[in-house]
């Protein structure tokens, strides 16, 4: 008589016990995606965009029909005209040669803190020296100095130096402003690359140099464009460290030196306020929309510790 040993099933996997960090992703997802915060989302997005789209429409308007009526009467009594565009840009303002001044401001404005940034993060993430934790702290805690308090020392180093209304002060200012928030960002999405990743690395007889360009570098492109999106903006917007530093000379001055111009000194042509403030925030609006995704995995790098 034969007998036949039972086949045993194989015992289902365990199922990976989730760490704190992903237990608050995922309840933060499901509260997120839920209908009321969907509906909550879609009216602030419509309240957002109601003015932007006001300011479209009237900067398209004939001025008779903007001193007349609101814009929403456009939809009624439709009216087209690009002569505010005309002036705007090449007219009186001439804010085509202002707007080539805010390029010329708003990039190397942007490039160098990225760059002394990715040097200093890495030296504060990867590089053991004494003092380094302090000094990160103190790096991270000039964050809360305000800006007006520099504003005076910086402009008697700038004239003693013979750099004042130059396009060199403003590019240091917003270099010197940016460098903490730049370097804390980066530090924050460098130590969360995986320390095996750089040990592997110096296995492989690596130095720092080749660690941070072929090993580091690529990794960190989110949190480049996230702080890249947010020097734009601050820079591309900026009035105070422009007027201070530049003086508000021609060659150098910035469109928003010009829009401050035309709601002070233009009342009677504010008419044209509508297409100039439309020109100097379409570029703004194309490098957010274009870069949203990189700004919102920057900002939340490094945030959530299991």
């Amino acid at each position: 008589m034969t007998t036949t040993t039972p086949v045993m099933a194989p015992a289902p996997p365990q199922e990976r016990k989730l760490s704190r960090a992903e237990r608050r992703a995922a309840a933060a997802k499901t509260k997120l995606t839920s209908p009321a915060a969907s509906a909550i989302a879609i009216v602030i997005a419509v309240l957002w965009t109601v003015p932007t789209l006001g300011l479209l429409i009237t900067s398209f308007r004939p001025e008779l029909d903007i001193r007349q009526s609101g814009w929403w009467t456009f939809f009624t009594n439709p009216s087209f005209t690009l002569d505010n565009y005309n002036e705007v840009l090449y007219g009186g303002t001439n804010f085509a040669s202002l707007f080539v001044n805010s390029l010329v401001i708003t990039l190397p404005a942007v490039i160098i803190p990225i760059t002394l940034a990715l040097l200093a993060a890495y030296a504060f993430a990867w590089i053991k020296f004494p003092g380094r934790n302090l000094l990160f702290v103190a790096v991270f805690a000039l964050q809360v100095v305000p800006i007006q308090v520099t504003l005076i020392p910086l402009l008697s180093l700038y004239v003693d130096a013979g750099l004042n209304g130059s396009f060199w002060t403003i590019w240091l200012s917003h270099s010197i402003f940016a460098l903490p928030l730049a370097v804390f960002l980066l530090h924050n999405f460098m130590k969360e690359i995986p320390a095996s990743l750089v040990e592997a690395a110096r296995m492989d007889g690596a130095g720092h140099v080749k660690i941070f360009f072929q090993v580091l570098l690529p990794l960190l492109t989110p949190a480049i464009a996230a702080f890249a999106v947010f020097q734009f903006l601050w820079v591309w917007n900026d009035l105070l460290v422009a007027l201070t530093f530049a003086g508000g000379a021609p060659d150098v001055a910035p469109l928003t030196v010009r829009l401050a111009e035309m709601v002070g000194t233009r009342g009677a042509d504010w008419y044209l306020l509508a297409a100039g403030a439309f020109v100097a925030i379409a570029l703004p609006l194309v490098v957010f929309l274009g870069l949203q995704r990189f700004f919102v995995r920057g900002l939340l790098a490094g945030s959530v510790k299991g």
